[in-house]
């Protein structure tokens, strides 16, 4: 795999005027105000890698019979960039993302894309749609790489072809409710993956899936869903685009390993460094939804939260079932969570130490 592709960048004719866009970002919620640009990179079998371009955001046009409207072969991935406290912008951990972007193409029996070109295209978009980052507690832009089986053909088999891009969008809190932790309802159901499936894959049918339990969810006035594992619908996973994390009455935290069937996200990763860089018990263990009822109500769990690019890091209030409801500690956000946010957060807008070098910048 060729890395040494150059980018040909190709100012919007017809970018947003500068009034418009600050209107847009002074309220930009989650995943609704896109910036001016995009990136495209093309793979063609035999030919490898080639046509990275910085162009105008634009739509596709794609034959009807285009591999990943009948086969569903395509990737993901999230990151934010951050405008650092001396201005400069900045990704963090972009190298993790790129990672996981190829382990989700090869289970996907995708073509896998040089680190170095997936890298390379998040800065630069970042770099000609800079102007779009918001001014709201909590900005960022959000960057959304992915990747779709081009090749127009009807049979059973991977795409020979594949279309990359990246489009970023200015992006405030994820959730809408405000509230100071979300409450969450148990899956019976549903289970979002099985052994031998996609679920550490970063690919839509995982999300398609889930969705129909997210709608439950939401209709019972819930702000996820917490899905259970496929065999024993006893352990619990993931929420629908989260990672969980329990904490405990001696401070030490724990969250399921990852089995093949959770998706390893890389704010959890980096969440369990900064808790065992500030000295706390560190456990990566199954953890049933029955234990976890049992404990909040003796109080042996104190906190819990889940986590991910988009959201951050999120308190958990209250898990509700069929069978009933529990609150975990107070109902809102404790004080390890806050702390672990706190410092993440401070390292991701370079307001902290940094002795990972997580944090890349751009300027």
């Amino acid at each position: 795999m060729s890395a040494n592709i150059p980018f040909a960048i190709i100012p919007s004719a017809n970018p947003i005027s500068a009034q418009e866009r600050a209107d847009r970002i002074a309220a930009p919620g989650f995943g609704k105000v896109f910036t001016d640009h995009m990136v495209t990179i093309r793979y063609v079998e035999g030919q490898g890698w080639h046509d990275a371009k910085v162009h105008a955001r634009q739509p596709l046009v794609l034959d009807p019979a285009t591999a990943v409207l009948h086969y569903a072969q395509e990737i993901f991935e999230g990151l934010k960039a951050y405008r650092l406290e001396d201005g400069a912008m900045a990704l963090f951990r972009p190298e993790a993302n790129a990672q996981r972007f190829n382990a989700s193409a090869r289970r996907m029996a995708m073509a896998e894309l040089p680190e170095e070109l997936f890298i390379g295209s998040c800065r630069q978009l970042v770099q000609i749609d800079r102007d779009w980052f918001p001014d709201v507690e909590g900005g960022s832009i959000y960057l959304r790489p992915f990747m779709i089986a081009s090749e127009a053909f009807l049979g059973v088999k991977p795409s020979s072809e594949y279309l990359y891009m990246v489009i970023a969008s200015a992006a405030g809190g994820y959730f809408k409710s405000g509230a100071p932790a979300v409450s969450l309802w148990v899956s019976q159901d549903y289970s979002r993956a099985a052994p031998g499936g996609t679920g550490a894959a970063k690919c839509g049918g995982n999300y398609a899936s889930s969705l129909i339990a997210q709608a439950e969810a939401m209709k019972l006035g819930h702000d996820q869903v917490v899905f259970l594992d496929a065999a024993e619908n006893r352990w619990i996973e993931e929420l629908g685009g989260m990672n969980l994390f329990f904490v405990f009455e001696d401070g030490s935290i724990q969250t399921p390993p990852l089995s093949g069937t959770i998706l390893p996200g890389i704010t959890r990763e980096s969440l369990l460094t900064i808790a065992r860089d500030e000295g706390l018990t560190v456990r990566e263990e199954r953890y049933a939804i029955d234990q976890w009822e049992a404990d909040a109500k003796s109080g042996r769990i104190v906190e819990s939260f889940a986590c991910g690019t988009a959201a951050v890091v999120t308190p958990i209030g209250k898990v509700s079932s069929p069978s009933g409801s529990f609150t975990v500690g107070a109902g809102g956000p404790g004080q390890v969570t806050q702390r672990l946010k706190e410092k993440l957060v401070s390292i991701q807008r370079g307001a902290a130490a940094d002795p990972h070098n997580w944090v890349m910048r751009l300027d």
